[in-house]
């Protein structure tokens, strides 16, 4: 992630520099503009169908997985799945506390998804400067007859690049987060840092983001799968996330 600022109503869309400035004086959002994410039903397509099962057959989803047998990522000339839909995803952290992520149907909306992963924003800011990266969330399988989708899920099993790394949590979006949300409202991709407010870090401490456009390709209700589209055009995602009961 670059050494960048942010500040609110700073107009930097699709921007990856900001220019320092002083910290606001709180870091909690009084009001929030941000709005409530339609709830826009799914079309199912025999492309999507297709898709479906490449997602179910990826080793990824086994505990005992090897990196080496995982796709480097989308074929050339990928340009979306019918079926699939674009979300705004964010990683974000203090650079000793653990990294958390939060999907938005855009950037203006509010979160509808938000997970405290199992691993610290500087050792998750290492793995992606040394390569892909691929988060394999797991749980196990519910009865046949239970609808509750994998996102609905409390707790995930979490890997990073094949390797156990602990637990992700999913949880209610904090005035922190919302606030983290607020200040990038005006971003849809970038890199940076927000100054912050942690037990951790203290009052100087700098709270590191990364934002980007996921294609998300729901599976199943056992299986959905978060690719980060990169900017500059080039093939494959640096960062997946597979949700997936095993």
């Amino acid at each position: 992630m670059a050494d960048t600022r942010i500040l609110p109503n700073t107009p930097i869309e699709d921007s990856y520099e900001t220019s320092p400035r002083t910290p606001p004086q709180s870091t909690t959002p009084r009001h929030s503009s941000l709005v409530q994410p339609s709830q826009k039903k799914k079309r199912k397509t025999k492309a999507y169908r297709v898709f479906r099962s490449v997602i179910r057959s990826f080793p990824i989803i086994a505990p005992t997985c090897k990196m080496g047998s995982l796709p480097i990522g989308l074929p050339e000339g990928y340009r979306g799945m019918s079926g699939s839909t674009r979300v705004t995803g964010t990683v974000f952290g203090y650079r000793k506390g653990r990294v958390s992520l939060s999907i938005q149907e855009s950037p203006r909306c509010l979160p509808s998804l938000v997970v405290e992963l199992a691993m610290q924003t500087n050792v998750l800011q290492k793995e992606m400067s040394s390569g892909m990266v691929r988060i394999a969330l797991e749980c196990e399988k519910r009865l046949e007859k239970d609808k509750t989708w994998i996102l609905d899920e409390a707790l995930w099993t979490m890997y990073c690049n094949g390797k156990k790394c602990g637990y992700g949590v999913k949880r209610e979006a904090s005035e922190e987060d919302l606030n983290v949300m607020e200040l990038l409202k005006a971003v849809s991709m970038g890199a940076g840092v927000l100054p912050g407010n942690s037990e951790v870090e203290g009052t100087d401490g700098e709270l590191a983001y990364m934002r980007a456009y996921f294609e998300r390709v729901v599976g199943s209700k056992d299986s959905e799968t978060l690719y980060m589209l990169n900017p500059d055009g080039s093939n494959g995602p640096e960062l997946s996330i597979f949700f997936v009961r095993v």
